[in-house]
């Protein structure tokens, strides 16, 4: 088969990478993000899915407007039989939707209909769930609607965090793609419809979701820590009038009571801050234009003592 990829996120990757290791089929094209500024300092670079795709000669398009007219006519050149879709980051036109022989098929990283949308992984933790998934869907017109080919779930970890997530399901995700192709040529495919009254959805997240209320129990706080982990990132003002912020990289729950945001105990592995219910011991932050320490270099380097509160 020709098949059009379209995925820009570092969870596409594998799904690229086995789609060209198989050899049976024939990637056309990567459809992928524009350049953008990335890093500390916003220099222009691809997207690693356009760097990957173009180190082995694959065609690339970068479409600004995917839907953009110009863009479908050039997928549409391509004659595409299959469009494979992983964290693309746009929303793909029906006309698009239509020119393939078999549709098109979709990695999302959650056991759909729950966490629908951008951040389904990043919420899956942040609420606190026990367990997330990944499915293999056909695109619809509505975001993550579509009917399901393939689903499995996925224990999530006591130490996991966004990004140790992301990999495992990035892993398996692309095993499932593969195995959905193979259903597909075989004629082989069966389709479940999602039962929508049960969709719950995790949106895009900005930089303010990572603001700490530390009034929120120490577990809550724990879990936005671990599932922000690297964006948005949780953060805090280094005391309740200042604007300085220090970014939370990892924290642990222990018992302790006091004012929210109150510094218990300036000892051991970090500060240990009181919250809504426990305590959470700050064991890796990152001071403002600082590195990312651990707790104890924070505790030893700045002037942190019992009572201290943090914003």
């Amino acid at each position: 088969m020709r098949i059009l990829f379209m995925g820009s996120g570092s969870i596409a990757e594998p799904t690229l990478e086995a789609l060209l290791a198989s050899r049976r089929d024939d990637v056309a094209a990567v459809v992928t993000q524009p350049d953008r500024p990335r890093g500390r300092r916003l220099q222009i670079a691809p997207c690693p899915i356009k760097a990957y795709a173009e180190d082995r000669g694959v065609p690339v398009l970068a479409p600004a407007r995917v839907g953009a007219e110009a863009s479908v006519d050039d997928i549409r050149a391509l004659a595409p039989d299959l469009i494979v879709v992983a964290a693309y980051g746009q929303y793909i036109k029906p006309e698009i939707l239509e020119l393939p022989r078999f549709e098109a098929i979709n990695l999302h990283p959650s056991r759909l209909p729950k966490y629908r949308g951008a951040a389904p992984i990043q919420m899956a933790i942040a609420n606190g769930e026990s367990e997330t998934g990944v499915t293999i869907l056909y695109v619809s017109r509505d975001m993550d609607a579509g009917d399901i080919l393939l689903q499995r779930a996925v224990p999530i970890q006591d130490r996991d965090d966004a990004v140790s997530l992301s990999a495992r399901l990035a892993e398996l995700g692309a095993t499932m793609v593969m195995e959905a192709v193979e259903q597909i040529r075989a004629g082989a495919a069966h389709r479940r419809p999602q039962d929508h009254h049960l969709a719950t959805y995790a949106p895009k997240l900005t930089k303010e979701d990572g603001r700490i209320d530390w009034r929120l129990p120490a577990v809550a706080l724990r879990n936005r820590i671990r599932g922000f982990v690297p964006w948005p990132g949780c953060f805090c003002t280094t005391a309740p009038d200042a604007e300085s912020r220090l970014k939370l990289w990892a924290a642990d729950v222990e018992p302790g009571a006091g004012k929210p945001g109150e510094v218990l105990a300036a000892d051991g592995s970090g500060p240990l801050v009181a919250t809504g219910r426990d305590a959470l011991r700050l064991t890796e932050v990152q001071p403002e234009n600082a590195k990312r320490m651990q707790g104890t270099a924070y505790l030893n380097g700045y002037a942190i003592r019992v009572g201290h509160s943090f914003g």
